[in-house]
């Protein structure tokens, strides 16, 4: 077993970030990767999409699922 850890984010914008890390992982399975490949792949996916959160609202805002399209 392996144990996957990545440094904290202090952000309250983490909304969706269960739903983003299983269709990723999913996402990276169906492309042929292995398993603990798909999950350390959808990690460094999920991480980098929560520190480029927008900051949307008062509340718990949505990560920045598109940051992978832009420059």
């Amino acid at each position: 077993m392996e144990i996957m850890e990545r440094p904290r984010i202090q952000t309250r914008h983490t909304h969706g970030t269960g739903c983003t890390l299983a269709s990723a992982i999913a996402a990276r399975l169906a492309m042929g990767e292995s398993l603990p490949d798909a999950v350390r792949t959808a990690g460094d996916y999920l991480h980098e999409a929560i520190n480029r959160a927008p900051g949307f609202g008062e509340g718990h805002g949505p990560v920045d699922h598109m940051w992978v399209l832009r420059p």
